[in-house]
Parts: structure tokens; C-alpha cells; sequence
């Protein structure tokens, strides 16, 4: 399976967008935790799930998007992280939980290490939102693009989410 990338400069700075013919596999930070490039991807403009990749992340950005609409195939995790990968894309857009809340909704409540491990490993920045588990008292811990990045996305969409 060939691996395309090609780079998409948002008010974060700039992501890497990685996908096959099919599926995206991967939304990344320059400065992303867990992630590690391999020189096999293939550089590609014109990438037709790319650029919709692109654009979607242009309407969220803009505030015209609160969900996105791509295949998604993480090319890695295990089957536990990817259980909390889909368990990020049922929280609503502009609210949070907390780990443990997460961890239960899941049915296992006593994971919440394990769970906070896969949130920073979620290969699919912003678009599958591991921005929006928080601490169960309120603080923000752990953001594989760092706790700005995070606060900012927090902050986007309960701006948006006022004026809808």
C-alpha cells in the first residue's frame, strides 16, 4: 500500500496530512509526539483525499465545520487504542470529558492510564478530537501537539459553538 503526504499550513502551524487511495491514516503536528515519518510516503499535491482533508480543515478553522467526513484507517494501534480513538469521535463538538469519563464509557473504568496513553497516540489530530478530554477537575494534561494547541481548539469551538 503506497502512502501519500503532503503538508497543510493552519493557525497551528503546519500538519502533515497522510493517506492512501482510500483512507487517511494520519493527521500530524511538526512537533507531534508519536509520530515518526517514513521516507517510503510519497509527497503528492492534487491528492484528491487530501485536499479534502484540506478543506474540511479549512472549515473548521473558519468555524463553518463541527464534524468532519473522511474514511478513516489509523495504519497502526492496537486494538484497545483504536476502541479509544472511536470512543474521541462520539464527544460532541465544543464539549469535553474527562479520562476517567471516558474510560468508563468504554467499559473499563479502571483504564484511565492506559486510556490517556492512546488519547496521545491518536493518530488523527483535530480531526478525531483527543482535544477534548480533559481532567476531571477542569486542568489540561496532555496534548501530543502541545497544551497551546490545545487550549486553542478548545477555545474555536466554544466560540463557534456560541454563534450556532
Amino acid at each position: 500500500m503506497s502512502l501519500y503526504y503532503q503538508y497543510y499550513s493552519s493557525p497551528l502551524g503546519r500538519l502533515t496530512l497522510l493517506a492512501s487511495e482510500q483512507y487517511l491514516h494520519g493527521v500530524f503536528f511538526e512537533q507531534h509526539r508519536h509520530h515518526d515519518s517514513d521516507p517510503n510516503w510519497k509527497l503528492s499535491h492534487g491528492h484528491p483525499l487530501l485536499e479534502q482533508t484540506q478543506l474540511q480543515l479549512q472549515e473548521y478553522f473558519c468555524g463553518e465545520r463541527i464534524a468532519f467526513d473522511l474514511p478513516l484507517q489509523p495504519n497502526r494501534g492496537t486494538q484497545f487504542q483504536q476502541q479509544v480513538w472511536q470512543a474521541l469521535r462520539q464527544i460532541p463538538y465544543a464539549k469535553t470529558t474527562s479520562y476517567g469519563a471516558l474510560a468508563q464509557s468504554i467499559g473499563n473504568p479502571k483504564a484511565v492510564r492506559a486510556l490517556g496513553a492512546a488519547n496521545g497516540r491518536n493518530p488523527f489530530s483535530i480531526i478525531v478530537p483527543c482535544h477534548r478530554v480533559i481532567a476531571a477537575n477542569g486542568d489540561l494534561h496532555g496534548y501530543a501537539g502541545g497544551l497551546d494547541k490545545k487550549q486553542y481548539l478548545l477555545d474555536l469551538e466554544r466560540r463557534v459553538s456560541k454563534m450556532i
